[in-house]
């Protein structure tokens, strides 16, 4: 009902219109029922799994979110470039072949595709991938070049007796990123008994497998020597994370600002932690295993285990939401930064909570209290 009354107008307090910048990114698309150009990812919907559908993702431009921060794109850039971006569709099966040659090659493959009718657009927002503005059903494609396929993948595809997780692992280790790791398993690639899975779960799937591998790892370490806060931002996404010495545990607390794209009238607050085990899906969704990913990779890099705890704030300055791997981003830009050490756990505390703009968090944490009364091995 507000949005009907303020149309635009920025009554929500709200730098951008979500619903506006819909329109506003239409403007420059002439919709067609053919492309020419390339195609540099895949993906697969999840309504009505397992009989799902699926396609490339079709654009002149890249498709990877480091590349989008290294040319210094804005929100409106990004959500511009996705609004231009189709995504083919077609019933399962059908050109299976095309998507996974398009899924291993490590460069964008050249593709020419004929619809069934021109493209339409309808560009949505979502939480854990990134926007897509057209859709198009596929009457015929042909993929124009051959893949460049990296070794290690061509290693890790080939194995059938690979289970995915164990494949998740040996990619990683290779030095292969996450975002081509979920397209193998989008397109089916990886794993036993292989078929295609829906993109949502495959960035989730990927992110907690690899981190799970990771922690496992971290737990066989010595703990780090300080308390250290690290701290970044990324499109109005504030991360700070404060790691104390001591065997692994994690939380994150999540802080969705007033007017902010979801907060509403009131600030909302939630958490989720664990400790070595876990069970059941984070009702952070996504963001929780996004975070988890970037801070294990820090601790495997430095060979240390530690006891973490991650804060996002959430704040109107992120007016379209891009997908979880701003989170991811944001926290390993946060580990790859200055780390500031503390002397005492308050004094930590405290500079997380300069950092991240207030101390209303406290109250949510469960890891705190327990830092702040239990001892461990560590302490003697």
């Amino acid at each position: 009902m507000r949005c009907a009354e303020c149309k635009g107008r920025g009554l929500c307090g709200l730098s951008r219109c979500p619903i506006m910048s819909r329109f506003y990114a239409q403007a420059p698309v002439r919709p067609s029922d053919h492309y020419q150009g390339t195609a540099p990812s895949v993906f697969v919907g999840s309504y009505g799994y397992p009989k799902v559908s699926g396609g490339p993702l079709m654009i002149n431009d890249a498709d990877n979110p480091p590349d989008w921060i290294v040319r210094g794109l804005g929100i409106e850039d990004i959500v511009g470039i996705r609004a231009r971006t189709i995504r083919g569709t077609t019933g399962p099966g059908r050109i299976t072949d095309n998507l996974q040659e398009i899924a291993l090659s490590s460069r964008p493959l050249d593709v020419e595709v004929r619809f069934v009718k021109p493209v339409a657009f309808d560009l949505r927002f979502d939480g854990t991938i990134a926007p897509v503005g057209l859709t198009g059903a596929i009457r015929k494609m042909d993929v124009l070049n051959n893949a460049r396929v990296d070794r290690a993948v061509d290693r890790a595809t080939s194995d059938t007796d690979l289970s995915a997780t164990d494949a998740f692992e040996v990619l990683h280790a290779s030095g292969t990123d996450v975002y081509q790791i979920t397209q193998l398993l989008t397109a089916g690639l990886l794993g036993r008994r292989r078929r295609v899975v829906p993109t949502r779960w495959a960035i989730t799937a990927v992110d907690d497998s690899v981190s799970t591998r990771l922690k496992k790892k971290i737990a066989r370490y010595p703990p780090i020597s300080d308390i250290e806060v690290f701290s970044a931002s990324l499109y109005g996404n504030h991360i700070v994370c404060l790691l104390v010495p001591g065997d692994w545990r994690f939380e994150m607390i999540e802080v969705w600002g007033k007017q902010s794209l979801w907060g509403g009238e009131e600030e909302t607050i939630a958490q989720d932690g664990e400790g070595l085990t876990r069970s059941g899906y984070s009702p952070l969704m996504g963001a929780y295993y996004s975070a988890r990913l970037a801070v294990t990779e820090y601790l495997e890099r430095i060979r240390r285990s530690a006891r973490v705890l991650v804060l996002r704030n959430i704040t109107g300055e992120y007016w379209a939401p891009l997908g979880t791997w701003v989170v991811r981003e944001a926290t390993r830009n946060a580990m790859r930064g200055e780390k500031i050490r503390c002397a005492t756990l308050q004094e930590g505390i405290d500079t997380a909570s300069h950092l991240i703009g207030f101390s209303r968090w406290r109250p949510h944490s469960r890891l705190i209290p327990d830092l702040m009364t239990q001892k461990t091995l560590f302490d003697f």
